[in-house]
């Protein structure tokens, strides 16, 4: 059992705390409910915590015994922990915090097993036994007791929507729903990989790039607030009539106006941004967002292939285990959360509805590619499960392709910024600091 603290409302207003061992978060919310109490919040017990009290009951309640066989020399020698204990009890109280690795692992380890025939619960456990990570430990013992319960592995990890992200949760809901759990942790775990892979190519391009960016604006900034005065002193001192480039005496007066009105660009910057963020809370705004997301330079396509793979694999699944096309994208829909794709899923399910063709609103959208489009409407008269299974090897490509042309364009534009950048830096900060170089100005102070 699992340890919970909650905070619920009573009919009266007042608010109650208390901390309970309950099988599951479901189970406890379910029980606050049927005593007329309003759960606030639910959080569950790190699982470094339980297993640190329970180590400390068994030791009191042993503690006599021990006294009395024991004398003070044999038991610190007893208790006196080795080097290599320390490192790995420093590194497991560390490894609070579920990383992508620890999903991966798991979710690799649970396909395997149930690849082997093994059912979700004795996967589960096998699982457990080797986890390392004592917080996800208690979460897929969560999941365990759950299952248990006869509840589905997707219903508790829903809880824990900061550890398994929601494209994730709902391939597992597909799978369990439609009886193909397998295939959903096979597509699961290409999707962490993929997902991986894509951060890590784009942290390669990026990291180095921004990073070089950032610090020549941090050269051109202290090099017009720290050696452009220094270079007006030197002038100044000596006489010159000379002065400095143009640009270099107008950037200098912008530094200086931000230096000393710092506040009135930051609060416009913040309402800039608080009244964006409004505008995409709201149902119009939030759909204006997602179409801007497909529709974006460089990264919309890439972001709509994946959306409508994703969805596509999941058709798949659910028509190879015999559900009708309206079932199929009514439980397919819950692997996007883009709102332009959730709508045109909801105008195929209407037409599906009414006789008319689901493909029509994929096609009249104009995002997807007409390939796509037309290879569905061809396994319409023919066989659509298994011209779906070749559109998904065809968008497999297509999404391979992109990702390669977003490789090769993105350095560019990156350098290109930097290259302004760098250009700008020279002509503001290094043109001053070699005419002082060269003593060209000493000419105008001798005359």
């Amino acid at each position: 059992m699992a340890t919970y603290t909650y905070r619920a409302l009573t009919r009266t207003g007042l608010v109650v705390r208390n901390r309970v061992e309950v099988d599951n978060k479901q189970e406890l919310i379910k029980s606050l409910k049927h005593n007329d109490l309003l759960p606030i919040s639910v959080d569950k017990v790190p699982y470094t915590t339980v297993r640190k009290r329970n180590k400390q009951r068994k030791n009191i309640a042993n503690v006599e015994a021990m006294m009395k066989n024991l004398n003070t020399t044999q038991l610190a020698s007893k208790n006196k922990e080795s080097t290599t204990d320390k490192i790995r009890s420093y590194f497991a109280k560390q490894s609070g915090k579920v990383t992508p690795r620890d999903l991966v692992v798991f979710t690799q380890n649970f396909y395997l097993l149930k690849k082997a025939n093994f059912n979700n619960i004795h996967a589960l456990r096998t699982i457990i036994n080797s986890t390392e990570n004592y917080n996800f430990k208690g979460i897929l013992e969560d999941i365990l007791a759950g299952v248990e319960a006869g509840d589905n592995m997707y219903t508790t990890m829903e809880y824990y929507s900061d550890v398994f992200p929601y494209i994730y949760i709902n391939m597992i809901k597909v799978g369990e729903l439609s009886g193909s759990l397998t295939n959903s942790l096979q597509q699961a775990v290409r999707y962490l990989d993929e997902t991986n892979a894509l951060n890590k190519k784009l942290k390669s391009i990026l990291l180095p790039n921004i990073t070089q960016f950032a610090l020549l604006l941090v050269m051109l900034v202290v090099g017009t607030l720290v050696a452009i005065p220094a270079i007006q002193n030197v002038y100044s001192e000596l006489g010159s009539t000379d002065t400095l480039p143009a640009v270099t005496l107008w950037f200098q007066g912008v530094v200086n106006s931000l230096v000393t009105y710092w506040y009135i660009p930051l609060a416009f910057v913040v309402l800039v941004v608080l009244a964006i963020i409004g505008y995409i809370r709201t149902p119009k705004g939030k759909y204006n967002f997602h179409y801007f997301k497909y529709k974006a330079p460089i990264f919309g396509q890439l972001i709509y292939a994946l959306d409508f793979s994703r969805l596509m694999k999941a058709m798949l699944l659910n028509l190879q285990n015999g559900m009708r096309i309206q079932e199929s994208l009514e439980v397919s829909k819950n692997v996007v959360q883009n709102y332009v794709m959730l709508s045109m899923i909801e105008t195929s399910i209407n037409n599906i509805l009414v006789g008319s063709s689901w493909i029509e609103p994929f096609e009249e959208a104009g995002l997807s590619k007409p390939m796509e489009t037309e290879m569905l409407k061809i396994g319409m008269q023919t066989d659509l499960t298994e011209m779906m299974e070749k559109l998904v090897e065809y968008m497999q490509i297509d999404i391979d392709n992109i990702m390669t042309k977003i490789m090769k364009a993105l350095p560019q534009v990156v350098y290109g910024i930097v290259g302004v950048v760098l250009i700008f830096f020279v002509l503001v900060v290094l043109v001053p600091c070699i005419q002082v170089y060269m003593g060209n100005f000493l000419f105008s102070a001798y005359l």
